[in-house]
Parts: C-alpha cells; structure tokens; sequence
C-alpha cells in the first residue's frame, strides 16, 4: 500500500522588504514579508523593536495576497531595528524569525 506523504508547509520567509541588514531612511518604512505558503493573517503579527528595545505590534495592511504579511509604520529615530514576525501556517504550525535593519538619518 503506497501513502501520499501529508503535504505540510510550515511558513518560511521567503522575501522580505526591508531585507536583512538593509539601511531604510527615516519615515514611512513599507514593509513586505513574504512566506511560501498561505498565513493565517489574523493570527500573526509582525513587532518592531527599536533602538531603546521597545516592541510596537504594526497594524498589519487587512487585505492582500494570501502568503503576505505588510505594513507601513512611520519610523523617524535612526538607528538598528528589528522586525519580529510569527506566522500561523495553514497546516496549523507557528514560525517564528527575525529581520534586523537600520534606519537611517533623513
């Protein structure tokens, strides 16, 4: 008897804008996270974490395509960031992973 394997696809990042060590100039910062499956929007979230260490949950954009994540936070003190994204895949796993940039004087 031959079975198909369960076809799982736990989420991972696989583009993301602003990329990993990227340098962004202050202001609206358009952000694009892209997974290689479909999300459950409403249960991820991506969390910014700024130079003082402090976390702000984004509003994430309500509509979109299926395995993308965006948000537009307005950013305006330089220095290195993190964006801290997790992800509810539709085979029901969370992934979890951070994007580190710096953002830059005007």
């Amino acid at each position: 008897m031959l079975l198909a394997p369960a076809a799982f696809a736990h989420a991972i990042l696989v583009d993301s804008k602003p990329a990993s060590g990227a340098s962004v100039p202050a202001g609206t910062v358009d952000m694009t996270f892209r997974y290689n499956s479909r999300i459950d929007r409403e249960r991820s979230r991506l969390t910014l974490i700024g130079p003082d260490h402090n976390e702000v949950i984004l509003p994430l954009t309500p509509v979109g395509e299926p395995n993308v994540l965006e948000a537009d936070p307005i950013v305006t003190t330089p220095g290195a960031y993190v964006v801290r994204w997790q992800v509810l895949a539709i085979d029901g796993h969370i992934t979890r992973g951070d994007v580190p940039f710096t953002v830059t004087g005007h």
